[in-house]
């Protein structure tokens, strides 16, 4: 058991560490404060590599390891969690389901584009009335005339608004719960397809989150992803390697707001003394850094595992890896406006900033209950020893 960065690993460690600390944190407050689409730095991390991490070089991307990936949604959400979230959903939520179940037509003709950032891609699933419950999918997809007509609409879509591709689920066969799902490959500029409402939001405020509306969308059937019915199986395998991402974006916001609250920490002098020599402040800081660590290791573990396509195993520690490291970034990013004291409260100040980011963490891509389904399920379902440490 290995708990070393391999050369490649630390390679992507060094060079996001860099971008984020050079390029992204320095702006991240003006992102926040705008709520603009940071083109600028998304399209240099396509010329990194970075909307392409695990995927193949014959399709432009990077061919790096899961890890790499983890890495790297990591420390750029340490600089900008809104940047986290675009990369994290992109790479994850869009590329994934395209690489592993798609054509190979389909293959060369997105994913070369995609890995690059020539062009952002989004998934569609959730619903005003689908979220968690995904078999309660309402938009539509019926045949006619050699073409696929969706309608409906898919709220909550991160990268919505900017995407030149969607992964859309819709319902092609009613009366059969999950059975009837079937997934879509939708291009910006299809006719019928439109972005509709722009969430205003309480954090990760420069990522585009938006409403999908499809009416009479016109798909041609060679834009069937996976089979007719498989519609629900690739969901399932896209969140359990996107909740990964979300597991890593949740660390890097931790660990910037503890960077934040130890420093002001050293600096910050009551009762003659900076309050760094204070046991209670002392003790959160601890807390923090070892939640972290803890968090950080469970999702570089949950990362490998997807590496191996074992997904009985990645899954379950996929959700526990987002489950642990979401609910890490709350307490950790709690304390950092505790030990900032009212100064935390304010916006002068990067805490309340990573609290606010923190938050969405515990919610998408599977509420931290749906996590703990997911856990618990593979748990009692589990007849096997794999459960205990080294198997």
């Amino acid at each position: 058991m290995d708990f070393m960065l391999s050369d490649e690993q630390q390679m992507v460690r060094d060079m996001c560490r860099k971008f984020a600390d050079n390029e992204l944190a320095p702006k991240a407050a003006e992102y926040d404060r705008t709520h603009e689409f940071p083109w600028e730095p998304v399209k240099k991390l396509g010329e990194m590599g970075m909307l392409g991490v695990v995927y193949p070089e014959e399709y432009n991307g990077a061919g790096m390891d899961y890890v790499c990936y983890a890495i790297a949604v990591e420390e750029i959400s340490r600089g900008c969690a809104s940047n986290g979230v675009i990369v994290s959903a992109h790479n994850s939520l869009c590329l994934s389901p395209i690489y592993y179940f798609g054509t190979e037509q389909q293959k060369k003709k997105y994913l070369s584009k995609l890995t690059t950032g020539e062009w952002i891609g989004c998934f569609g699933i959730t619903e005003p009335g689908a979220g968690s419950d995904a078999a309660g999918t309402k938009t539509t997809a019926e045949l006619k005339n050699g073409k696929w007509l969706l309608n409906g609409t898919k709220n909550f879509i991160t990268n919505g608004g900017v995407a030149d591709v969607a992964v859309v689920m819709a319902v092609t066969e009613k009366g059969v719960g999950h059975r009837g799902l079937t997934m879509f490959i939708v291009e910006k500029g299809t006719p019928g397809f439109s972005v509709g409402k722009v969430e205003e939001k309480l954090g990760i405020c420069a990522s585009s989150t938006t409403e999908l509306v499809f009416d009479n969308c016109e798909i041609p059937e060679e834009n069937i992803l996976g089979k007719k019915g498989e519609g629900f199986a690739i969901a399932m395998h896209t969140l359990d390697g996107g909740r990964v991402g979300i597991a890593a974006q949740a660390i890097g916001i931790a660990q910037a707001a503890l960077d934040a609250a130890a420093k002001y920490a050293k600096e910050r002098v009551q009762f003659n003394q900076p309050i760094a020599k204070l046991q209670a402040i002392q003790w959160m800081i601890a807390d923090m850094a070892t939640e972290i660590e803890a968090s950080r290791l469970l999702t570089y573990r949950a990362a490998q595992l997807i590496g191996t396509g074992d997904r009985r195993k990645y899954s379950r520690y996929a959700a526990m890896a987002k489950l642990f490291a979401s609910e890490t970034s709350h307490r950790v990013t709690h304390k950092a406006i505790q030990i900032f004291g009212g100064y935390g409260y304010i916006k002068e100040y990067p805490v309340e900033r990573h609290y606010r980011d923190a938050r969405i963490t515990e919610l998408y891509e599977g509420t931290s209950e749906i996590q703990r389904l997911v856990i618990s399920s593979n748990v009692l379902n589990d007849r096997s020893e794999e459960r205990r440490v080294g198997k």
